[in-house]
């Protein structure tokens, strides 16, 4: 066999020309290589983002909406470090415990789940179980046995409400002498002059869509099956009069709520019926602080900055959003300062941690800590000037050391990674983000409005839309009304009926209006305070505890 280097050329012009021609050769092939090497890594990476995408598709149909995260996974608090906290906070709050320190804390003991004792100013009608005179023989001598004692259960029963018809009987009086001069006694002003419904089914038919968010059509249903008929169109006309009625009162809240050291703002997407199509408008809720508790809704046509700009027009203060560009050129003049919210930064890292668990858990890790120390606050009841202390002196440097890591950790991922992209949010983000340590009147989140305006979206499922803009914005302002009601812990159906009741009078006095605030109402009205809210805060409260108590014996 003859070797390959016997065919070489013996000529040097000859064998430096088949050298370059091979050089040609590996370099196009080397560059084949490459192109094709980045069209895999390309297509690898393509297919990982539509994996993740997927994944976050199938969770959000069919997964657990709560973000939740196995403490055994995150660096919180050691024992020594919550116990040193603790401590701190209860001489800050000059509770006097050092004697109960000393001593092992004592098992509380648990409750059970038993029946709740009903209401004592719940009508009760008394069904009576009795003995006949044959029963009552006594079996040794036959003699009656007398009665010695009762026992008593509870039974909870409803009663279907009632439909009922008033009268209103307007005398007429006239001079029996001269058979002149007649005259009409006045009825009281009505919510809906000349109109069928009265104050309470007013309240009733609006609490029942945006309140428990039933669409006409099923109160009318409902109406039917107490032998009325009514129909949705006429439903239709009473939630406008009502909405036009009650104008004055929710600009009355806007304005309010404008005075507020710190604003809270959320939107969601609700549909408006077009010609041939239905158009995405937006549905805004304003909340204010503890002075002005009103939870205010805005309707616009798009998602357009001009609807928060206009709304909030005037206004000094913080706001605390989500990051829509939107409100850039509201913080951009200066009046208005920005605050994030640490649970839309928590959801970008906590949807990364299956394609980068190491450092998702890490970032993750800091905002529990920051988390944790919230609780330690709200237990330890800080607020205004002790909680902005105390959040400087144990949130800042975890603020800062998580900072750190940041900005050494953020060139060694790819930018539009889920990783990446946690990386891009939280640190443009960074200042908002950590604003909230300024003030004790501020949240480490945007929760509230978060709650607050999943009261429209709930709606949005059942009564599918708005009619028109108008319909939108008489919307808006009755969802003002059910929302801010249930927020200051106001029985709604009492507080409407007695609002349209009042707001048809329409004297026209500011303080008038005034007095029907859903918290100053309240205050008026004790005995329609929402006991199911204050339950549901004990519950929540329950939980709270019971995740810090599984923290500290991790």
């Amino acid at each position: 066999m003859q070797n390959d280097h016997d065919s070489l050329p013996d000529d040097v012009d000859a064998l430096k020309a088949l050298l370059l021609e091979k050089e040609s050769v590996i370099a196009q092939n080397e560059s084949v290589i490459t192109a094709q090497s980045e069209t895999i890594l390309k297509q690898q990476q393509t297919i990982e983002r539509k994996e993740q995408q997927i994944a976050q598709l199938l969770r959000k149909h069919y997964g657990p909406k709560q973000e939740r995260i196995d403490p055994d996974q995150l660096m919180l608090f050691s024992k020594e470090e919550i116990e040193q906290v603790a401590q701190e906070l209860k001489k800050q709050s000059g509770s006097d415990e050092d004697s109960a320190d000393d001593q092992p804390p004592k098992k509380k003991k648990r409750k059970g789940h038993g029946r709740r004792r009903l209401p004592e100013y719940l009508p009760r009608e008394r069904v009576v179980y009795e003995l006949d005179e044959q029963e009552r023989a006594c079996p040794c001598c036959g003699e009656l046995r007398c009665e010695i004692g009762e026992i008593t259960s509870e039974q909870l029963e409803i009663v279907p409400s009632k439909v009922k018809v008033i009268e209103h009987v307007r005398k007429k009086y006239a001079c029996k002498s001269c058979e002149e001069h007649v005259e009409v006694a006045a009825k009281e002003p009505q919510p809906i002059e000349k109109g069928l419904a009265g104050p309470g089914l007013l309240a009733h038919t609006v609490l029942s869509k945006y309140g428990d968010h039933l669409p006409l059509y099923r109160q009318e249903d409902i109406l039917a099956r107490h032998g009325v008929t009514i129909r949705r169109s006429t439903l239709c006309d009473w939630m406008a009069a009502a909405a036009d009625l009650a104008r004055p009162l929710w600009l009355l809240m806007q304005k309010l709520v404008l005075q507020s050291s710190v604003i809270h703002t959320d939107d969601t997407i609700v549909k408006m019926l077009s010609p041939g199509e239905t158009k995405n408008c937006r549905f805004w809720v304003y909340i204010g602080d503890a002075a002005h508790p009103y939870s205010v809704y805005d309707f616009t046509e798009d998602r357009s900055r001009d609807g928060p700009a206009k709304f909030l027009a005037g206004y000094s203060g913080y706001l605390q959003a989500d990051a829509y560009g939107g409100y850039d050129g509201i913080y951009s003049g200066g009046e208005v300062v920005e605050v994030a919210c640490m649970a839309h930064c928590r959801r970008y890292w906590w949807e990364a941690r299956t394609t980068d668990p190491r450092r998702a858990h890490e970032a993750l890790s800091f905002i529990g800590r920051l988390y944790e120390l919230e609780e330690q606050f709200r237990e330890s009841k800080l607020d205004g000037d002790a909680l902005r202390e105390a959040r400087q002196r144990h949130a800042v440097p975890i603020l800062d050391n998580f900072a750190s890591w940041l900005e050494s950790s953020r060139d060694s991922v790819l930018p539009k990674s889920l990783i990446g992209k946690a990386f891009t949010y939280t640190l443009n983000q960074w200042s908002a983000l950590r604003r909230y340590t300024e003030e004790g009147f501020l949240s480490i989140d945007n929760n509230v409005s978060e709650r607050t305006v999943k009261i429209a979206a709930i709606g949005r499922k059942n009564w599918m839309f708005v009619g028109s803009r108008t319909g939108g914005e008489r919307a808006a302002i009755l969802f003002s009304l059910t929302a801010s009601a249930k927020a200051c812990g106001v029985e709604p159906q009492a507080y409407l009926t007695d609002l349209f009741r009042e707001l048809g009078k329409d004297n026209g006095e500011e303080d008038h209006l005034r007095s029907m605030l859903p918290d100053r109402w309240l205050a008026a009205h004790p005995e329609h305070r929402w006991e199911i809210d204050a339950l549901r805060r004990e519950e929540r409260r329950r939980s709270r505890e019971a995740r810090i108590a599984k923290r500290k014996r991790c």
